[in-house]
């Protein structure tokens, strides 16, 4: 992805409470069950840092991760960098209440600094259908959910 493109924003509604949906994005051994199961470790704490390595049709991508910004049960960001390749991106999950027991988890992927453009995984498609499984399929199954109410996707 470049700078120039627009951001990635998903938006997906939850039948569960705040505090559980941000457990579920913040808890290393919850986030280890529907998004990286080889993910060390994760602290919602601006600073945290972490690293750990997937490989997709034989390319090896070295994934680091820098907690940047936390609002407990409200937002949390962090950095994406790849060891290796050039860009930088900003991924927000931002959590609002739509009413007892249900909340709207709305995630924003940002480039900060260009990603290469002749690598797949990098491209806005990529990026739009990754994000899409996580916050739309991953996430729900998680949560032992079939179905839930879709807000939006760009």
């Amino acid at each position: 992805m470049k700078t120039t493109e627009e951001p990635i924003i998903v938006e997906h509604l939850f039948p569960v409470s705040k505090v559980e949906l941000w457990e579920a994005l913040t808890d290393p051994d919850k986030m280890r069950h529907w998004f990286f199961d080889v993910m060390p470790d994760f602290k919602a704490e601006v600073g945290f840092r972490t690293s750990f390595t997937l490989t997709n049709e034989g390319r090896v991508f070295p994934h680091n991760w820098e907690v940047t910004a936390v609002v407990p049960q409200e937002a949390i960001s962090v950095q994406w960098t790849f060891t290796g390749y050039p860009g930088v991106s900003l991924v927000t999950y931002a959590l609002n209440e739509e009413s007892a027991g249900s909340t709207k988890l709305t995630l924003t992927a940002k480039v900060l600094e260009d990603h290469p453009a002749d690598i797949i995984e990098f491209k806005r498609e990529s990026g739009v259908g990754g994000w899409n499984y996580f916050i739309k399929e991953a996430l729900p199954k998680y949560f032992g959910l079939k179905q839930s109410v879709t807000y939006s996707s760009i």
